[in-house]
């Protein structure tokens, strides 16, 4: 009698453990597969803004090169924001992403450039309701010569 009473009181004990360590172990994942999606939104953030500052520094003030100011191709700065914005239309960003891309500074012969991405969390949505925003900066400057 005693060994059956001793066998009951176990059952059940492994279940628990296989429970508990499949748990841990789909936590463990969702941090890791996210983890590496966030590092790759961050790259390509940063890989849009490096290819937006170009875009925008593209603009060229053609009348200023005509005349001849020194040899210098000075930039149109101040169209700087709607063309960072019409880039970001051009590779697929759309809604907030495409307002939160913006022109952080500029002037003849430089500009500096911020775009937003924002992605879903593909496993720790189970845990952190919401999206997740990323931030990319660039600068394209004039070189001559």
């Amino acid at each position: 009698m005693r060994t059956l009473r001793t066998r009951l009181d176990d059952r059940g004990s492994g279940a628990a453990a296989v429970i508990i360590f499949a748990v841990l172990f789909l936590t463990l994942a969702a941090f890791v597969i996210d983890g590496g999606l966030s590092i790759s939104q961050r790259e390509r953030a940063a890989d849009i803004a490096e290819q937006a500052a170009r875009y925008a520094a593209q603009d060229l003030d053609k009348e200023a090169l005509r005349e001849g100011r020194g040899g210098q191709a000075p930039i149109n700065y101040q169209n700087c924001g709607a063309r960072v914005q019409d880039f970001a239309r051009e590779v697929g960003l759309s809604g907030t992403d495409i307002a939160g891309s913006r022109c952080l500074d500029g002037d003849v012969d430089f500009v500096e450039v911020e775009v937003q991405l924002t992605y879903e969390p593909i496993l720790t949505g189970l845990f952190y309701d919401g999206s997740i925003t990323v931030h990319g900066e660039a600068r394209a400057e004039v070189r001559t010569g």
